[in-house]
């Protein structure tokens, strides 16, 4: 069960010329084979651009900071300070203040 037979095919093709006509059957084929030729070649340079993003990755992690000069400290950074709370106003009491 599911095996193509060379009858189904036959019955596809039959089908296909009534719907579309023998005019149409090339055009709508080359349309088709040009439609898979971009998609192939939209894959292909997907499957480069992630290639090169890897090697950019990759050359990436090569490089490390320099080290301080000889009797140089590295800059202390402050600690982190919250921003200050602001009170907050509910809008209603605003409105009825006035």
């Amino acid at each position: 069960m599911g095996a193509l037979k060379p009858w189904h095919i036959a019955v596809l093709v039959v089908v296909l010329i009534l719907l579309f006509g023998a005019k149409r059957l090339p055009d709508a084929a080359r349309s088709l084979g040009r439609s898979l030729r971009i998609i192939k070649a939209e894959t292909k340079s997907l499957h480069d651009d992630d290639r090169d993003l890897a090697e950019k990755a990759d050359a990436q992690t090569g490089y490390q900071p320099l080290p301080p000069h000889a009797g140089q400290q590295p800059p202390q950074q402050a600690p982190y300070q919250a921003p200050p709370q602001q009170p907050v106003a509910d809008p209603v009491h605003r409105v009825r203040d006035n």
